[in-house]
């Protein structure tokens, strides 16, 4: 797999990295413009990884797992 850093690609590289992305879900996350939310990394001012942790730190816990499992019981909060 090529290496996605902005270094290792060019700007016509990163916008096909983020299309193909969204493409493969749809592109769609409510609330979210998700093809304004990559430009700085297809511009070169943030790299990906970033841009994606930044993303997941401010809405942790917005999606809760629809199951409604018992414990497994491995031990965790006895």
């Amino acid at each position: 797999m090529k290496s996605l850093l902005i270094k290792d690609t060019t700007v016509d590289e990163r916008m096909a990295i983020v299309k193909e992305s969204l493409n493969f879900c749809d592109g769609e996350c409510e609330g979210v413009d998700m093809d304004d939310m990559y430009d700085d990394y297809i511009f070169g001012r943030r790299e990906l990884a970033d841009i994606n942790r930044e993303f997941s730190q401010a809405h942790a816990g917005e999606v809760t797992p629809s199951r409604t499992a018992e414990p497994s019981g491995c031990g965790m909060g006895r």
